[in-house]
């Protein structure tokens, strides 16, 4: 056991020494953005502050119709949304939140099991989708959605989950075949200590490393989520999202006799996490459409984003 946690100490501090040489060849990936520009919004869309479940949340609407919520993960925030928002305004009210602890939603000291996620966005169904929605949910903002629609299904009028391992069902041992970043964000103080002052190459270097599509998620992008990461608090909520996941899988654990009444769509990347989410979904979910989106990553909205409205408006207007 001594030579596997050294092995995996190597493999992490050999994976954050060659982001600090890069860093150190390349100023502008390892300089945090310090433009406090906002991105643009899409076209009619608003930015908008509410008081929800205790914490300041902030979200951006746009258009009008059938509610459409948009849950972000990591490392993004809301503006990970704005081609998805701009295809889907002609037709319905897009709400897209920045989950909380990032972007300009309050930093908490707790609070980031995905219970109380989905607390935070049925209180922001309830005040601007009149208590009712379709949800999507990508990466993080996914594990918030489904437990969402098993605690409120009521709150959920369609679900779709993107690329999104259901809690409980990551690997997270690097030891054993799991992806090494888990053990990485999960441990305490140390991921922060590492990537301090080298925020934006590190977010960078996972949004690269998880997509097929190299350039599909562009570089003024990247600058707009990496400058709320790297503000004070910013990583270490960013990192409470995994450090919340044995919590998570043991909440889910309880859902085992629940069935999910609402349809629901899984879109996972060929290069993402493939067939393990409709794997996860089959038997609790009897309404369930899975699709694979060949030739992207992680990142299936940015990487085929024709793909991705395609299939999300077949699901919407079923």
């Amino acid at each position: 056991m001594r030579n596997d946690r050294r092995t995996f100490l190597s493999t992490a501090i050999g994976s954050m020494i060659a982001l600090g040489t890069a860093s150190a060849t390349n100023a502008d990936d390892a300089r945090s953005p310090s433009s406090d520009a906002p991105p643009a919004l899409p076209s009619g869309a608003s930015s908008r502050f509410a008081t929800l479940n205790g914490i300041r949340l902030h979200y951006v609407v746009a258009g009008s119709g059938p509610p459409l919520v948009l849950l972000h993960g990591w490392p993004q925030t809301w503006a990970a949304w704005r081609a998805t928002m701009a295809a889907f305004s002609d037709r319905f009210t897009v709400i897209a939140p920045d989950l909380r602890g990032l972007g300009l939603s309050e930093r908490t000291q707790s609070g980031y099991d995905k219970r109380t996620i989905a607390e935070d966005i049925r209180a922001l169904i309830a005040l601007e989708a009149g208590g009712r929605a379709t949800v999507v949910g990508h990466d993080m903002g996914g594990k918030a959605a489904f437990v969402l629609a098993h605690l409120y299904p009521k709150s959920v009028t369609r679900l779709v989950l993107v690329d999104c391992l259901v809690p409980g069902t990551e690997n997270t041992d690097a030891l054993r075949g799991g992806a090494w970043h888990y053990g990485f964000h999960m441990a305490p103080d140390v991921p922060e200590m590492l990537t301090a002052g080298r925020e934006r190459a590190y977010i960078r270097e996972q949004i690269r490393a998880w997509s097929y599509r190299k350039d599909a998620v562009a570089e003024d992008a990247i600058s707009e989520h990496a400058r709320h990461y790297a503000s004070p608090g910013g990583m270490t909520a960013g990192f409470n999202y995994y450090r919340a996941l044995p919590a998570d899988a043991a909440l889910v654990t309880t859902f085992a006799d629940r069935r999910l009444p609402m349809p629901v769509l899984a879109i996972a990347g060929q290069y993402g996490v493939g067939s393990k989410l409709a794997d996860a979904l089959h038997g609790g979910a009897p309404n369930l459409t899975a699709v694979i989106a060949e030739h992207s990553g992680h990142f299936v909205a940015e990487e085929v984003p024709e793909f991705f409205q395609a299939q999300l408006e077949r699901f919407l207007l079923a």
